[in-house]
């Protein structure tokens, strides 16, 4: 599982068991991601999670985000002790899924979504994670 955290939505990508086809799941309102991932994880198997992480040299340009996106890390560990959670570097990530959007066709009004931003971002994460691109 991908996740591009984010204060207000969190895009969500998953993978095949072979691990060769990453897709968009959902874009979940953050308030409610713990409760969605818990009960997801009661129907489907998650192996690894992916969380986007911004590596930033020197300060942190929003602490608040950083604060709030340690504490969900955090929270994560503690639901699925098991199921071990991975960082990846995300820092262009949605650059590039507002490349990516631009490119493929979609309309103007499509590619302003922020919903359909954070689950291409959330696709990027997970498919850089696993090496396809």
């Amino acid at each position: 599982m991908g996740i591009d955290f984010g204060l207000k939505r969190t895009g969500i990508s998953v993978t095949d068991p072979e691990k060769i086809i990453v897709q968009g799941l959902e874009t979940q309102m953050t308030s409610g991601l713990l409760e969605w991932i818990k009960a997801y994880v009661k129907i489907e198997v998650v192996e690894e999670i992916v969380i986007g992480y911004p590596f930033l040299e020197g300060a942190w340009g929003d602490r608040k985000f950083k604060e709030k996106l340690d504490q969900f890390i955090q929270d994560i560990r503690t639901l699925l002790p098991a199921v071990p959670i991975h960082l990846h570097d995300e820092r262009y990530t949605s650059i590039s899924a507002r490349e990516i959007m631009s490119r493929s066709g979609m309309k103007k009004s499509k590619r302003e979504d922020k919903a359909i931003l954070d689950r291409t971002s959330a696709i990027l994460i997970l498919q850089e994670y696993l090496g396809h691109i």
